[in-house]
């Protein structure tokens, strides 16, 4: 928007020059002066402009800068007020959805209930695929109790094979598990609970049965104290 004219006009859209000129406060002589002669409004006018729209008089005039400083800084801050890039986040959905460490829950809902902040350079220390493999989830049961603690919030990285030993989401027919699993000779992976209570089984990995499937592995858990 290279005049003051193109400026004025973005702050209201599609409006007509009789309205902008009852709103700012100036007769249609004196907005003609602006609209069609180049002018500027004198500085009662710029500021009732500003309190209009919240803009910022220097980009008002000139071009340069943000048009909405104050907002722009609003939109990322941390707990303390201090400005945050939020470029330097990524943004995790959450789902309403509990892996069991236990029985298993039927997965139900599978829409997003918000995201999650996590630094970009934290999630690109840990994995090596795109961040769009990201979920959080919620941990239910006991099985795992020690280790992931019924409640217990996860970040995991979708995946259907086991790269290395470690925390798991798995889907069993229709129900999500999270638990150990130890990779075996001959495509046998060991299903381990931290609960003794719950027995270790075992599956195939080149089972072709559609009941067992990897989902991903676990990268971090959150728990409320």
């Amino acid at each position: 928007m290279q005049t003051f004219k193109d400026r004025l006009a973005s702050l209201w859209p599609g409006e007509r020059q009789s309205k902008i000129a009852t709103d700012i406060d100036m007769t249609m002589a004196g907005f003609s002066r602006i609209w069609h002669e180049g002018g500027l409004p004198k500085a009662e006018t710029l500021k009732r402009i500003k309190e209009l729209k919240g803009c910022s008089i220097d980009w008002l005039l000139t071009g340069e800068g943000e048009p909405f400083p104050e907002q722009s800084a609003q939109a990322a801050r941390d707990t303390l007020g201090n400005p945050v890039n939020a470029d330097d986040f990524v943004y995790v959905p959450r789902y309403a959805i509990e892996a069991a460490a236990g029985h298993g829950s039927l997965v139900t809902n599978e829409t997003p209930m918000f995201t999650m902040a996590f630094r970009k350079d934290w999630i690109n220390s840990i994995i090596s695929q795109e961040v769009s493999g990201l979920s959080v989830i919620s941990v239910k049961g006991d099985s795992m109790e020690g280790v992931l603690n019924d409640g217990d919030t996860i970040l995991v990285q979708k995946m259907n094979y086991i790269r290395r030993d470690g925390l798991y989401v798995l889907r069993i027919n229709d129900n999500l598990l999270v638990k150990r699993l130890q990779l075996m000779p001959g495509n046998v992976v060991n299903v381990i609970s931290a609960n003794d209570a719950y027995p270790s089984f075992e599956i195939r990995l080149d089972s072709e049965s559609d009941d067992v499937q990897i989902i991903g592995k676990v990268l971090w858990f959150g728990r409320y104290l």
